[in-house]
């Protein structure tokens, strides 16, 4: 069944590894401009749903559809996709702009107009007096920031967030839970959230899916 204001739906999705089911028969969609949060405990199969959504891990069976195109053997940068991790993964021998920039370096389409995003992006994150530090100069909210900016400047219409506030102190945690859901309808972008963390899900979130082991349990409002 079709979804009209599907952004993303996932179909039948199956993943085990060593015998052992991790992701079982998955279905559901992400709705257009949509905050949805995926809520589980560690070990649920939350971060090998998105890595299999960004393409750095293949699914055994099941169909990721982005609006009517079948996308699961389109490599990452084809997906339309961005994504946060956990641990940011910034270059630390890099300045944040260079960080930033750095992806829109390696596309054709965005090569000669890089270093331009890049510095308009950093502008409406607030992150430009930072721009010339490196991620070790930075505090932890910072550097999320940074993240996000990255994978911003890439306009992607979906951004995938790997529990990116966890590893905050509970101050810069309540101040990106903030920034996030700004950011959100700043760029008007539809989100895909992971935490283990109910209280982050229900302040953040349009809908929540909530997992457990490889299965969906509920997935509502």
């Amino acid at each position: 069944m079709e979804v009209l204001n599907a952004k993303l739906s996932v179909r039948n999705l199956n993943k085990s590894f060593d015998g052992k089911t991790v992701l079982n028969n998955l279905n559901f969609d992400l709705l257009e401009g949509e905050f949805l949060s995926i809520l589980g405990p560690s070990g649920c199969g939350k971060t090998t749903l998105l890595r299999i959504l960004i393409g750095l891990e293949h699914a055994d069976s099941g169909e990721i559809l982005k609006g009517d195109k079948e996308i699961s053997k389109l490599s990452s940068i084809d997906r339309g996709m961005g994504i946060v991790f956990q641990n940011y993964a910034l270059f630390p021998n890099m300045t944040v702009l260079e960080n930033v920039k750095y992806a829109l370096t390696l596309r054709k389409e965005t090569r000669k107009d890089a270093e331009d995003i890049a510095l308009k992006t950093l502008e409406q994150v607030g992150l430009t007096d930072q721009m010339y530090k490196r991620p070790g100069q930075l505090s932890g909210g910072q550097q999320q920031r940074v993240a996000i900016a990255r994978t911003l400047a890439t306009n992607p219409d979906i951004i995938l967030l790997d529990e990116p506030i966890s590893a905050l102190d509970v101050t810069n945690r309540e101040i990106m839970k903030a920034e996030l859901k700004q950011l959100q309808k700043k760029f008007n972008v539809t989100m895909l959230f992971i935490t283990h963390d109910q209280e982050e899900a229900f302040f953040l979130s349009d809908r929540i899916m909530v997992m457990d082991n490889g299965n969906i349990q509920q997935m509502d409002t």
